[in-house]
């Protein structure tokens, strides 16, 4: 029974909200509650209440969602258990979620990193966290725990419990490399892994780590990385890959066999039912393994890379450069052969394929004859055509400005400085024309003569009055350009051992290599991705960072999936802006009357940022429950 009695305290009246049940056969007052005066009741009820003292405000959505996942995922309990220590404070586990989750948000420094931490929803799922906990040299400390190849232990043991769990579909899987460039100093020689090499962006002259992923169409998911020394070759780092991953290919087959067998017997009574389903636990093995198809491109090509792949019976779809295969490269972009691939395909499949056109060959490629499949996509030239006539004029800027000096040099209005010779020139005519086409469509002529000087003219150190003079002729070969558009330009030729898949769905599992690319560029993005800052320089702490930066790609990665899967159709990107617009904001408001001196405790009340549409449907969809609003 729940009844308001009125109390007399002091001559005033004050009124409490109590509840009266039968207990050992009398009614007594289980629990009351304050509510005031008559005319404080009057002000509530009429929305007059007290006013709030101040207010916090925290990021919800988004850290709510990626500890989500990190729960389900049990990358806490995983890490813990490879990496135990007493108990005391935050664990292993909580350092690298929390290093994770931040790379998935906005990448901070570790000595930044309470000041994000505390403004999150995270301080509820770790209340022990401080100040003190939270700072860069306990995340320094926790990073040393994990040692050697602990790191990709770790990630094994994740993936395996993430592919049993959420049913990840490894039909299709692309390979990438990529580099990352730091300011490691040259001569610091606690780190061997960062080394000059050929930068993806540009920056030579620094130090860089090189880092290689899997990844399944299936969601984005990364499935096994790794990272290696910044010079080595991309070609000669596939292989290492290749072996690793398909280890890890097995680990993976195996573990869901035995949890399918830990199923059975769970859910048979016979003894007998164990043991046959561990005798058919190769025949499974089997029957996984061919239906993974592996795609990269084509700087990963090598006889021995395809002699590899052979060996391990993977299906594959890459490309092969259009310069080592001429005879098909040469083929008119109008020939017969050449058949329209969106014929009878689905409205979606046919906007995918729009304009393009294909046909099939068998070649001798790499010691085996293998299935190349010749494509021209009209996108693809308009695309390629505009670069070249983009590098046209470029080129032609640059061989008028030296064409110009070598006839002020002829002339006499530069004297200084030393003469260019027809060699001299030729080198400079063959850095200009570097970029791809370009010799091709632009012919020069350089000549030299020798011409006599006056008397005025000062000798040259031999004593000769004759000096030499070079010149230098261009022009654009229309007919050369010609030919290119219909041949070179808007080709690729694709490369696989699938010969019952038609050419439309060999392209389409080609082009899905944008996928890989598009998780290069989150990671490299300098607001949402999650690789810098680096502020490492110890081998083992980069393998670490490496670690739980490859962790914020799957936490985001499973919560794309698990949103694509409910049929709400949105980039990467969106989802992150949306569930980061999504704050909490806490009203603190004064003690109330009847609390002990030594009771700090002010309620609160908890409240939403306003949701709209797109946000309340991801509130749904991933389960953010939001707390109930009261005091």
């Amino acid at each position: 029974m729940e009844i308001m009695e009125p109390k007399k305290i002091n001559g005033h009246i004050y009124y409490y909200y109590s509840n009266w049940q039968w207990k050992e056969g009398r009614c007594r007052r289980v629990w009351q509650k304050y509510l005031g005066k008559l005319q404080n009741i009057a002000k509530a009820v009429e929305g007059g209440g007290p006013p709030a003292k101040y207010a916090e405000i925290f990021q919800w959505g988004l850290p709510t969602a990626l500890w989500n996942e990190t729960c389900r995922a049990e990358i806490v309990n995983i890490i813990d258990k490879l990496c135990p220590k007493r108990q005391q404070g935050l664990t292993t586990g909580e350092y690298l979620v929390t290093a994770a989750i931040n790379r998935a948000i906005s990448p901070n420094s570790k000595r930044s990193m309470w000041e994000w931490f505390s403004q999150t929803i995270l301080l509820r799922q770790l209340p022990h966290a401080s100040k003190s906990a939270i700072s860069s040299q306990r995340f320094w400390d926790h990073m040393d725990r994990i040692k050697g190849h602990m790191p990709l232990t770790i990630w094994k043991n994740i993936l395996k419990g993430v592919f049993i769990r959420e049913a990840i579909d490894l039909s299709s899987v692309s390979y990438d490399g990529t580099n990352f460039y730091t300011f490691i100093d040259t001569f610091n020689v606690k780190c061997q892994i960062a080394k000059r090499g050929k930068n993806k962006q540009g920056r030579n002259n620094l130090r860089q780590i090189s880092y290689a992923l899997f990844c399944c169409a299936d969601g984005h998911m990364p499935l096994f990385y790794d990272i290696y020394d910044g010079n080595r070759n991309d070609a000669k780092q596939f292989p290492l890959m290749l072996k690793k991953f398909h280890g890890f290919l097995n680990e993976i087959w195996e573990a869901q066999a035995q949890a399918q067998e830990l199923k059975l017997v769970s859910e048979s009574e016979p003894k007998e039912q164990p043991r046959q389903a561990s005798q058919s636990q190769p025949q499974s093995l089997q029957s996984l393994q061919p239906q993974v198809t592996l795609i990269f491109d084509k700087g990963n090509n090598s006889t021995e890379n395809f002699n590899l792949i052979d060996s391990l019976n993977l299906n594959y779809v890459g490309s092969v450069k259009l310069e080592e295969h001429k005879e098909l490269a040469q083929i008119s972009n109008k020939d017969e052969r050449f058949q329209l691939c969106n014929e009878n395909e689905d409205e979606d499949e046919e906007d995918e394929l729009e304009g393009t056109k294909s046909f099939r060959v068998k070649n001798l490629v790499y010691g085996k004859e293998r299935i190349l499949v010749v494509t021209y996509n009209q996108n693809l030239f308009n695309s390629q055509y505009l670069t070249i006539q983009n590098d046209i004029t470029k080129t032609i800027e640059k061989l008028s400005l030296l064409r110009q000096k070598l006839q002020d040099r002829a002339n006499g209005l530069i004297k200084g400085g030393k003469f260019p010779t027809k060699e001299s020139v030729e080198k400079q005519c063959k850095e200009i024309l570097r970029r791809q086409y370009m010799k091709d469509v632009i012919k020069i002529k350089i000549a030299a003569q020798k011409e006599r000087k006056g008397k005025k003219e000062q000798k040259r150190p031999n004593g000769v009055e004759t000096v030499e003079t070079v010149r230098l002729k261009y022009w654009i070969d229309s007919e050369a350009i010609s030919k290119l558009s219909d041949t070179y330009i808007g080709k690729n030729i694709i490369i696989t051992n699938h010969e019952g898949w038609d050419n439309s769905r060999i392209i389409r599992a080609y082009r899905s290599q944008f996928i890989i690319e598009n998780v290069f560029k989150e990671m490299k993005d300098r607001k949402t991705g999650s690789w810098w800052p680096l502020h490492h320089w110890t081998d083992s702490k980069i393998r670490v960072h490496a670690l739980y930066c490859t962790i914020a790609l799957l936490i985001r990665a499973l919560m794309y999936r698990r949103i694509n899967l409910k049929d709400l159709n949105l980039s990467m990107k969106r989802i992150l802006k949306e569930l980061d617009d999504i704050r909490e904001t806490i009203n603190i408001y004064p003690a109330k009357r009847g609390k002990g001196k030594g009771n700090k405790k002010q309620p609160t009340q908890p409240v939403l940022t306003k949701i709209s549409e797109v946000q309340q449907k991801l509130i749904e969809i991933l389960n953010l429950k939001e707390k109930k609003s009261g005091f």
